[in-house]
């Protein structure tokens, strides 16, 4: 998957150009938002992503930073943060109902939860606010 992904200054996702290939073949997807929760999806409106600030892709935990630092949450805060999520095998594009909370006394450590499916994972996230750590998923190294 190759991607660019251009953020405003409130580090609201404005639009997104994603690109993939798996064994069901190749695919292009556009994502424009306008920083307000509307969306369009390949020139389209996509009114079932209204309200969503983040773009997401299933195969890059890169995109679980946004939020995390859009929101700038103090410990034991908590979220809702809902993104338009990119599917890796054919660049569908969903509404993903997602939670981010950080842990108190635990650094940089988020719990995340998928809403949808139920799916948690604590996450941990470096000084600068990029995914360190994204158990079973990604480690970035060192």
């Amino acid at each position: 998957m190759r991607y660019a992904i251009d953020r405003d200054a409130l580090g609201r996702t404005r639009s997104a150009v994603v690109h993939g290939q798996s064994a069901q073949g190749t695919f292009a997807v556009v994502l424009e938002g306008d920083g307000e929760g509307g969306w369009h999806v390949d020139g389209a409106p996509a009114p079932h992503l209204d309200g969503v600030l983040d773009v997401d892709l299933e195969s890059s935990s890169m995109t679980n930073a946004f939020p995390v630092g859009r929101l700038d949450l103090r410990p034991a805060e908590g979220a809702d943060a809902p993104a338009a999520w990119v599917r890796q095998l054919d660049g569908a594009v969903e509404r993903l109902e997602q939670r981010y909370e950080r842990l108190a006394g635990a650094g940089e450590r988020y719990a995340y939860v998928s809403l949808a499916d139920g799916f948690r994972s604590e996450l941990a996230y470096d000084a600068s606010g990029l995914v360190r750590d994204y158990p079973g998923i990604a480690t970035r190294a060192g």
